[in-house]
């Protein structure tokens, strides 16, 4: 089955609003001729609006960098699903980030998706093992648990609009990147738990993502792996010729 490749730049805690303005200015023209790519840009929450402005009418998709789970509250600082309605096409969930800093939880990821899914947001669904885990040779084991809890209670419909992202933490800001065989073969096992969970039909069509470490001069290598559909990429996307060689290298080896 043919999967639209996608290529989301998750910007972390970078760029004023200005900056991002300018910076989508500048970048939306460069990569609007790769339409076989969907192309998403996540900034942060105090830019969504300007961002979501400067791109109205392009093909370059927004999303948040996380959502809460409650509707509302009193839950200071945070920003529920249906506040973004508008402003965000996708949202992150479970970024290792969020795990390590924020304290999410595969029970809280599940809580996330399904709050963003309720309020028509396409959840990023983000796993990954820990360098520990990693070095135990845990992967399988971690990434089955988290896919199988994050999630919990969402329907074969409500899965045609979810991207996993499979990132293992010691490759997330380190320079260090997993191998695009062990990546696919990962990718692949992430597939067969949505298989078991879902079917076949769910399963093929499902988007999967490699992210850690993803840069131009390795872009290539990945999407030529058949089990992934695109990036989630961190640092290599603050730089418009860097997003414009990710995008470019999907769209000739995947488009």
């Amino acid at each position: 089955m043919s999967r639209t490749p996608i290529l989301a730049g998750n910007w972390k805690m970078h760029y004023t609003v200005a900056e991002s303005v300018a910076f989508v200015k500048e970048l939306e023209p460069a990569i609007a001729g790769y339409d076989a790519v969907e192309r998403v840009v996540c900034p942060t929450f105090v830019a969504l609006a300007s961002v979501a402005e400067a791109l109205r009418g392009s093909a370059v998709k927004v999303g948040a960098q996380d959502v809460h789970w409650e509707a509302k509250g009193a839950y200071t600082s945070e920003i529920a699903a249906g506040m973004l309605v508008g402003l965000a096409d996708y949202a992150i969930i479970g970024h290792s980030e969020c795990r390590k800093y924020l304290g999410d939880t595969d029970e809280r990821v599940n809580l996330k998706i399904k709050a963003a899914l309720g309020a028509g947001l396409k959840p990023i669904f983000a796993v990954g093992e820990t360098k520990d885990e990693y070095e135990a040779k845990h992967t399988a084991d971690v990434v089955t648990r988290q896919v199988t809890v994050g999630l919990g209670g969402v329907s074969a419909e409500q899965m045609a609009s979810l991207v996993i992202a499979y990132e293992p933490v010691w490759a997330i800001g380190t320079g260090l990147n997993a191998d695009s065989q062990y990546a696919n073969t990962t990718i692949g096992l992430i597939r067969q738990t949505v298989r078991g969970l879902y079917g076949d039909g769910v399963a093929d069509a499902l988007r999967i993502q490699y992210g850690g470490s993803v840069k131009p001069d390795n872009m290539a290598e990945y999407m030529a792996q058949p089990e992934i559909d695109g990036a989630l990429v961190g640092g290599a996307s603050l730089k418009v010729p860097d997003f414009l060689a990710l995008v470019a290298a999907a769209a000739q080896v995947k488009g």
